[in-house]
């Protein structure tokens, strides 16, 4: 989890300081007198990015402190009810209520898992790629056709 949180916040600074230095960029380009209107689609590409990234690993992590937090009473919970319903003599240190994971908060989990994943597909699978793997595949098929392959 440690490793996670320390990716994640190492990550944000990076893109913090891209952001910086893309704001100083174009300051620069608008003092000039040059068009900023790439640069700036750009920006707001990468920043949107970065949220769909950056917010559901956030949630991933919360998540996994959630399922730290309770693990350990979840367990004996568990011990609890098993000793119970299989009539197996056990220790009766464990006088709190019965606790179970809260299924939604595993489905969160892994559904913001999930959407880092598609989020990146969308990114890298846009018009631009589709039509470069396209030529690239037309060509391939056509420099095969009536050459003698060695």
């Amino acid at each position: 989890m440690a490793p996670l949180f320390v990716y994640l916040f190492i990550g944000t600074s990076f893109l913090l300081a891209g952001f910086v230095s893309l704001f100083r960029i174009r300051t620069i380009m608008k003092h000039d007198g040059t068009k900023t209107e790439k640069l700036e689609k750009l920006m707001v590409r990468i920043g949107i990015f970065s949220v769909l990234y950056t917010v559901p690993a956030t949630i991933v992590i919360a998540c996994y402190f959630y399922e730290q937090a309770f693990r350990e009473q979840w367990e004996r919970s568990w011990f609890a009810q098993s000793c119970k319903s299989y009539a197996i003599p056990c220790p009766s240190n464990y006088h709190h209520p019965p606790m179970s994971p809260d299924f939604t908060v595993f489905m969160i989990k892994y559904l913001m898992t999930l959407i880092v994943g598609i989020t990146s597909g969308f990114w890298i699978w846009s018009g631009k790629t589709l039509n470069s793997w396209r030529k690239f595949y037309t060509r391939l098929t056509n420099s095969k056709q009536g050459e003698t392959t060695v």
